[in-house]
């Protein structure tokens, strides 16, 4: 039978099995491993009836005679004290508590083993029926021009930081997010298919852009959720309750004190199809009512962004890695006249802070409003970081074809502005649009605008084949043949292409 030594030189005597049982069945309750070692040290002479050890438990004459008996089994051993706490049976080659705590650390624990990846893969990818918003893929499409691309990179963007995940893959996206344009009829023709496919292929569709928020209430586009051109920040909301099963239409304008404002704000976030290039809307809607013109019936009249709320725009873009900022709207020449300021005047404020290596790039602006500021415009275009271009639609060179349109300009307004630019601003781009076969052009007014096209060989030009937009005052003239449009197009294209524009510039 084994012994071992306290921390006081003495042995103690483990406890035969035999005799633990037997007390275990007589004292209920009692630790009898831990007591033991005390009654071995107590003088068996003191017994009484009933002895009181350390701790308060009673030992009865029959257990002490039990204990008699083993002793003879035993080796005996000599105590040259009396122990008075357990604490002290404690031997120098027993752990301590705070040993045993530091050992504990060094425990490496067996883990079983488990497929990791696929595991991740559950946990990440909840049912593909599920509705719970913010988990699903969302493929969008815009049509049109640079402000509708800027509310799409915008939608993009809050979409993506509420945790919706932005897919190139049409096919694998749960809802689609279409974008349109009603400026002429095939890109409405494109907008109409897409959506006629997405519902073939089960998937959620939200609608954006001019085409709902022009005509809302036409039949294919019956029981599907719209976002308003003016409503992009509201479209995690969209979206959600679509994913849900709801239809939503949000096409109300943004008013301050019952004033109109330019739309969303401008520091949302957003996902730029170039990381390069921010394109800033500095303004919503115009002041012209063009017969031909449906985006006037989405965009409304103008509604312009404060100077400092701009300014504070192309900083933030600047510190996100842009190199270029593209102004843009329906008319950036009338900018600022509904808020009393003007577009040299927010020009001046932004070229201010460029930082070296970025430039400004100036979206379209109609001849009435440019021909105010000309002098103050040919200074900021000579600036060494705004790039010296400008597009001035002229539509038509024939003043009675201008008047069906209701431009507000004559054709002499058009040139003098060029003219003018092209002297003060050395080496300037000047694009221009022309619209081919619009209602009561004649043959003469068509050769006016070619003549126009060979006189300034216009390095960028956009030609348009006249299509006459429902609800507008246009559709309602009498229209010139197909076959006439399409001819006129093409030979103006033919003009177009007859001249070299950067043939001064080219070195042999």
């Amino acid at each position: 039978m084994g012994t071992r030594r306290s921390q006081f030189g003495s042995l103690h005597r483990a406890v035969p099995q035999e005799l633990k049982q037997k007390l275990a069945g007589r004292a209920s309750g009692l630790i009898f491993p831990l007591l033991f070692p005390f009654i071995l040290l107590k003088p068996l002479s003191e017994s009484r009836d009933a002895t009181c050890f350390s701790g308060g438990r009673l030992l009865f004459p029959e257990d002490l005679r039990l204990i008699a008996d083993n002793q003879e089994k035993m080796p005996s051993a000599s105590c040259d004290s009396l122990l008075d706490d357990i604490e002290d049976i404690v031997s120098q080659e027993d752990l301590k508590p705070q040993d045993r705590h530091f050992s504990r650390k060094h425990v490496v624990p067996k883990v079983r083993k488990r497929n990791t990846q696929k595991y991740l893969q559950d946990e990440n990818s909840p049912p593909s029926n599920s509705t719970i918003p913010g988990i699903q893929k969302i493929w969008m499409r815009t049509w049109g021009c640079s402000h509708n691309n800027s509310d799409g990179e915008y939608m993009a963007g809050q979409l993506a930081a509420y945790g919706y995940e932005i897919t190139e893959n049409a096919s694998d996206a749960d809802l689609w997010l279409l974008n349109s344009c009603t400026v002429k009829n095939p890109a409405e023709d494109h907008f109409r298919n897409s959506i006629k496919k997405a519902q073939e292929e089960n998937k959620k569709i939200v609608l954006a852009g001019c085409v709902p928020q022009a005509q809302p209430r036409q039949d294919y586009l019956k029981g599907l959720s719209i976002i308003g051109v003016q409503q992009i920040d509201r479209v995690v909301e969209v979206v959600e309750e679509t994913i849900k099963g709801h239809s939503v239409r949000l096409l109300g304008q943004k008013k301050n004190n019952g004033k109109r404002l330019g739309g969303a704000p401008l520091d949302l976030p957003k996902i730029r199809k170039n990381p390069l290039i921010e394109i800033i809307s500095i303004n919503t809607g115009c002041l012209n009512a063009c017969t031909y013109c449906k985006t006037k019936h989405a965009r409304g009249n103008l509604a312009s962004y404060p100077i400092d709320e701009l300014v504070d725009r192309a900083k933030q873009s600047f510190q996100e890695g842009v190199c270029e900022i593209w102004l843009t709207s329906e008319d950036t020449g009338a900018y600022g006249r509904d808020i009393g300021t003007n577009l040299p005047a927010l020009l001046w404020k932004l070229v201010e802070v460029i930082p070296r290596g970025a430039m400004l790039r100036l979206g379209m602006t109609n001849p009435p409003y440019i021909l105010e500021h000309l002098e103050e415009m040919g200074k900021i275009l000579n600036h060494p970081r705004v790039y010296a271009f400008l597009h001035i639609p002229v539509q038509s060179a024939s003043d009675s074809v201008l008047t069906e349109m209701r431009r507000e300009y004559c054709v002499a307004d058009f040139k003098r502005v060029v003219d003018f630019l092209r002297e003060k601003v050395p080496g300037i781009t000047l694009a221009t649009d022309i619209i081919c076969g619009f209602p009561g052009e004649t043959d003469q007014d068509f050769q006016e605008t070619v003549k126009l096209v060979e006189e300034y060989k216009f390095p960028s030009l956009f030609i348009n084949q006249f299509y006459p937009r429902p609800g507008t005052p246009a559709a309602k003239m009498a229209q010139i043949p197909a076959q006439v449009k399409k001819q006129r197009t093409k030979d103006l294209s033919r003009v177009f292409h007859s001249y070299s524009p950067y043939d001064h510039k080219v070195i042999v």
